[in-house]
């Protein structure tokens, strides 16, 4: 297919942009996702997989009662849309794996890719221009969408090459939530004492890896699921010292539980990795003062976090789950490589 290419785009994507003028393309309404041409300062991508927030999936799984056929076709009206993946209750969007079909001008040469490398995208579908052609279905147990489709990177966007040692869907399910484990890495201390809400999740796991790893044998990692096989899952995977079944919507029981196991010195580090809402207020008074909580989830609320801490009188630092860090993708996928038991798990839902 000839791609026509047009000159001076913005490195950030703003000449792809509808609805409203003078935005970048995340909170834009709408951008364009004509695959006809491209800009110097493109690249073009063969997508065959959408992986979706998992905030996002579950919201239009939960608004569809879990009908198929009637969650493709949402996915599908909110891409015709927008122009791109991004779920308009949870704002959120999700990543892609592809092949690069074409390399603007300006790039080639420039970059670190050629014609038909195969990548993961490190930037939210919530920016990205995507048309899909076609669904082709769901990976039955995850937020793996297969498609027939066409995507656009732009200048200032990150990618990471698939790596041979690691099939191209466990890559994907990784480098999705690469930013957590990452991160808390960078945050945890030896001798810390974490606690990771949603530690039998897909991200979860990673971040109870990270934390076992960094807080070392004085610390303690404490994991939270709400339901017995997340607990179980928990157990399993081994990298919790205490794996609790607790509600994280509800707050205080989760305070009173962390307040004995510490003796009342709460956690240094929160890692929050839920995909539902109203998990805030767990998260800050789980923490100890001057401590830090992470919210990695897309169901956190900034009203709710920053009025709640205030409301309870805790002064602890809040970051806000930046999906990049320098080297995040392959501190994730070095997880994969080291930890058996993990890749195991993995390889079973997502390979």
């Amino acid at each position: 297919m000839a791609v026509n290419e047009k000159s001076n785009g913005c490195p950030f994507g703003t000449h792809r942009v509808i609805e409203p003028k003078n935005v970048l393309p995340q909170p834009a309404l709408k951008i364009d996702n004509n695959m006809d041409y491209m800009w110097d300062n493109e690249i073009m991508v063969n997508v065959m997989t959408l992986n979706i927030d998992s905030a996002s999936f579950t919201q239009i799984k939960e608004e569809q009662k879990g009908n198929e056929e009637n969650i493709k076709r949402r996915i599908l009206e909110i891409v015709n849309q927008k122009g791109k993946m991004q779920n308009p209750v949870t704002g959120s969007g999700g990543m892609f794996i592809g092949k690069v079909f074409k390399i603007g001008s300006k790039l080639k040469g420039k970059i670190d890719l050629k014609e038909g490398d195969k990548i993961a995208s490190l930037v939210s579908l919530s920016l990205t221009p995507l048309k899909i052609n076609k669904i082709l279905g769901i990976k039955k147990g995850t937020e793996q969408v297969n498609v027939e489709a066409k995507a656009v990177l732009f200048e200032s966007g990150i990618y990471a090459k698939i790596p041979n040692d690691i099939p191209e869907k466990l890559a994907l399910a990784v480098l999705d939530v690469a930013g957590a484990p990452a991160q808390t890495d960078r945050l945890v201390k030896p001798g810390d004492t974490v606690v990771i809400i949603g530690g039998g999740g897909k991200s979860g796991i990673l971040c109870s890896y990270s934390a076992k790893n960094r807080a070392g044998v004085t610390g303690n990692v404490i994991g939270i699921e709400y339901s017995d096989a997340g607990v179980e899952k928990m157990r399993k995977m081994g990298f919790c010292d205490f794996a609790l079944k607790l509600d994280a919507t509800n707050a205080v029981s989760c305070y009173k539980e962390i307040y004995k196991i510490t003796g009342g010195k709460m956690a240094d580090v929160v890692i929050n990795c839920v995909n539902v809402s109203n998990t805030e207020m767990s998260s800050i008074l789980m923490t100890r003062e001057r401590g830090t909580v992470y919210f990695f989830s897309m169901a956190t609320s900034f009203t709710k976090a920053a009025l709640g801490a205030e409301g309870v009188g805790k002064d602890i630092d809040m970051i806000i789950g930046n999906g990049y860090m320098k080297g995040h993708a392959e501190i994730s996928l070095d997880i994969l490589r080291k930890s058996k038991i993990i890749r195991k798990e993995y390889e079973k839902h997502y390979a």
